[in-house]
């Protein structure tokens, strides 16, 4: 399995270890499922902001006609040309 070094400052590394202590975990277990946990998440939130991108295209006309005022052809016609 693949491995990675990550350096941690002396107060950082020691807060890891009480955290692992505190847990009753290694702070090998600690550190990957804080990072599995984030990469979970991240992929949820990238998958959350295609689906609202899905969701306004397929609805832009309705959004257009309940905010016209947030419309970019109404702002550039409030602008001094």
């Amino acid at each position: 399995m693949p491995a990675l070094n990550v350096e941690f400052s002396d107060r950082e590394l020691e807060d890891l270890r009480q955290m692992a202590k505190e847990r009753g975990t290694s702070m090998k277990a600690l550190v990957r499922e804080a990072a599995a946990a984030d990469i979970v998440r991240h992929r949820a939130l990238k998958e959350g902001a295609e689906a609202f991108r899905e969701f306004f295209t397929a609805h832009a006309a309705e959004f257009a006609a309940a905010f016209p005022d947030d419309e970019p052809a109404a702002e550039a016609k409030g602008r001094v040309g």
